[in-house]
Formats: C-alpha cells, structure tokens, sequence
C-alpha cells in the first residue's frame, strides 16, 4: 500500500487496507461471486479500468483478493481469499446503518440489481424462517435473486435455476424497505407483484425493526 495512515490502530489499519476509494464495492462484488475482470468491471459501473486493475493488484497484496482458475474453462477469476471474505461482517453492517440514506430512492444513481445479493443478506439476517424452510425468488429490473430461510440464517443468491415458493416483483427502494422492516407489506399494495406462497412471502418480510424509543410492530 502507498498511503498509511501512520497509527497503531486496528481501525486505521483496515483503512490501509480497504479505504481507498472503491475497495469495499469491489469486495462487495466478489461477495457476490467470483468474477472476472471484464465482470468486475461491469458490475461496478463507472470505474475506469487502470483503477480497477491498481486496486486489484493492492488488494491481492494485501491478502484480500486473490486470482484463481474458474471451474469451467481455463478463465481467471478473482475471488475473495478466506480473510478477505470476513470483510462481510462489517459491510452488511454498514449495509443496515445505511437505510436512513436510501429512503429517497435511486435519485439518479446507478443501480445494478445484482447488488441486492449482498444488500438483501444484511437487511434479512434476522428472519429465520418461522415454520419451514422456503426459497423466495426476487426479481428486480428483470435480474432474479433468491432468498433462503431456515431456522439457521438467511441467504441470498443469484438464482440458481432451482424452484421457487413464490416470487416477489417490486421496484428496489420498495423491497429495500421491505427488507429493513420500514415498510409493511400490507402498506404497499399495488407497489408488489407476488406469485405463488404469498406465506412465505409474508414470513420474510412482514417485520419492524424496533424504533428508537418505541416497540416492535409486527
């Protein structure tokens, strides 16, 4: 790393590493998957691609990224080392302190819905499923997601090909607030498509965060 903060601190020191402009979105992307460069480059949108490649090289310097042969082919893909996939913890946090900052919606930004991978995992980390395990499909912008609950954890995934208990179609501010409990499901008529189990729908996102100073709405 050329820059340092220059302090014995755990927190200055993964700035070191991580801070830089661009980093986390870039271990954002690999949390989703494994991906080439031509992938990351797409996925990150907006990032010229000498950045791309200094904050690769960084990055595998470091010990977070590293370049692995793909299963299929002979491509090469950049894939998060062990170490480098901790990095999940506190980027769902961030993920979840963010929710006041996305409640006015894209307001011209670029959206990609593949980042819902990650953004979904963070926000529904605490919806176990209540009654059986069921697999609810996502889809946004046309892009499928799939959404696993069991009584062990919440994950999110590209959608892998496998059935579905229902699927929800919705604008991403809508399940965005669905996901972080500001929003009911019963308040967003019209705002919804859902096919199939609406049940299993309804155990995933009918749930208030507390608030502060209040209670928890369910």
């Amino acid at each position: 790393m050329s820059r340092s903060y220059g302090q014995y601190c755990g927190l200055a020191r993964a700035l070191d590493v991580v801070g830089d402009r661009w980093n986390l979105l870039i271990v954002r992307q690999l949390l989703i998957a494994p991906a080439r460069y031509r992938e990351l480059l797409d996925g990150l949108g907006g990032m010229a691609t000498n950045l791309l490649t200094d904050r690769l090289r960084d990055l595998e310097t470091a010990g977070v990224v590293e370049r692995r042969l793909a299963e299929e082919g002979n491509a090469i893909v950049y894939a998060l080392t062990p170490w480098g996939a901790e990095l999940r913890e506190p980027i769902e946090s961030l993920i979840r302190w963010s929710t006041p900052l996305m409640a006015r919606g894209p307001d011209g930004d670029r959206f990609h819905a593949e980042w819902l991978a990650v953004a979904l995992r963070a926000l529904l980390v605490d919806r176990a499923a209540a009654h059986r395990a069921s697999t609810v499909g996502i889809e946004v912008d046309g892009q499928l997601l799939q959404v696993r609950a069991t009584r062990s954890g919440t994950e999110v995934t590209l959608h892998d090909g496998g059935g579905l208990d229902a699927v929800v179609r919705a604008d991403a501010p809508i399940i965005l607030g669905l996901a972080a409990g500001v929003l009911a499901l019963d308040d967003a008529h019209g705002l919804v498509d859902i096919e199939g189990d609406e049940a299993a729908v309804r155990a995933l996102f009918n749930f208030r965060r507390p608030q502060a100073g209040g209670s928890t709405r369910r």
